[in-house]
């Protein structure tokens, strides 16, 4: 099976420090590494992780100036691309006829006119570049970045490591990115990420990859995190996956990520699926995604049924785990719009019996964000 799997420029570090590899998006990926996912999780938390998250898919859409690109992206995302300034990201979602999350990627304004860097997930970005090229202008054109590496450097320590090689990285504020060096290395670092904690993405040539995290790992306070812990540590920040959490029947409204439709696009719609999503922001939407802690210690896992109450079904666990910050269980998933208001009483079918739980508010454990 492994034969058949993609590999990132990291593939064979990850297996010399000993990562327990696993097929993710395609892609031969480590879950896991000797410290184990709890206590990566914490490491990461407490100190600084580095995570290969070289299987998203980089690309830039290029257009004659920026306001040109920035309509013809307008096109498929609700997100407010025009005002993007220099230096600058966000979140929006791809979205098809039906309002529904095709997916969900970051969009980035950098200094050269005309180009706006892109993200999208691994598992999707064969499906999103090819809608992409079909929705865009002929004067605009998407660019495949497929050699490039992607590390994240997360917690109250990157900012502190990372500027021992680059000092301009501190200054950066939260969703703002610019090319610089790290040691002979360029690169191009964002300051965000999928933890909760401050942190960093950075962009670089593949070849470059496996020396820019040695350089990164060698600092005492930096640990190789996989995917087990980072699915637990967006988890908690209330993050959401896709596919599992947000995909193409969902709407951004209902998804609880209407921040994703700027404010000029709720007055000029323009984007697909616009009557739908506009009116589930006047009306309300029927469902809602919602955080849910669980009593006592069994966690309730994706697929894992919503009751009331009263017993009546009323959503599904979207996806679910222990929460080792939080010390507890902790879910999201989505429930009848009626039953969204934090606190409110809920049941979990968990291994067949129901367990009581009650609608909380996201995040599980606070954002640490540095916005300057």
């Amino acid at each position: 099976m492994t034969d058949n799997l993609k590999t990132t420029p990291l593939n064979a570090l990850h297996r010399s420090l000993g990562a327990k590899m696993v097929e993710f998006a395609g892609y031969d990926m480590p879950v896991q590494f000797p410290l184990g996912v709890m206590k990566e999780h914490l490491h990461t938390r407490e100190k600084a992780g580095l995570f290969d998250v070289s299987h998203m898919g980089q690309a830039v859409v290029v257009g004659p100036d920026h306001i040109t690109a920035a309509k013809a992206l307008e096109s498929v995302v609700p997100g407010e691309v025009q005002k993007l300034g220099i230096g600058r990201q966000r979140l929006t979602v791809l979205l098809n006829d039906a309002g529904g999350i095709l997916d969900d990627l970051m969009v980035a304004r950098p200094v050269t006119d005309g180009r706006l860097n892109i993200v999208v997930n691994g598992a999707c970005k064969e499906k999103d570049f090819a809608y992409l090229n079909e929705q865009l202008p002929g004067n605009v054109k998407l660019e495949r970045f497929d050699t490039r590496g992607l590390l994240a450097l997360q917690g109250p320590k990157a900012a502190e490591v990372l500027a021992k090689h680059a000092p301009d990285a501190a200054s950066l504020r939260f969703m703002s990115f610019a090319e610089m060096q790290i040691g002979d290395i360029t690169v191009v670092v964002t300051r965000g990420g999928y933890t909760g904690e401050d942190g960093f993405e950075i962009s670089t040539w593949g070849e470059d990859t496996e020396k820019l995290a040695k350089l990164l790992l060698a600092d005492d306070d930096v640990e190789s995190i996989g995917l087990g812990a980072r699915d637990s540590l967006r988890l908690e920040a209330g993050m959401c996956l896709y596919g599992h959490d947000l995909n193409e029947e969902i709407s951004p409204v209902e998804g609880n990520i209407a921040f994703t439709i700027g404010k000029r696009r709720r007055e000029e719609g323009g984007f697909p699926g616009a009557d739908r999503i506009l009116k589930e922001l006047a009306e309300g939407p029927t469902r809602l995604r919602v955080g849910i802690q669980p009593a006592g210690r069994a966690p309730a896992r994706e697929g894992a049924e919503i009751l009331s109450a009263d017993g009546e079904k009323i959503g599904i666990v979207t996806s679910g785990g222990f929460g080792p910050t939080a010390g507890r269980p902790v879910a999201m998933g989505y429930v009848a719009t009626a039953f969204a208001k934090t606190g409110t009483p809920l049941q979990l079918m968990v291994r067949g019996k129901p367990i009581e739980a009650r609608v909380a508010d996201m995040p599980f454990a606070p954002h640490r964000y540095f916005r300057g």
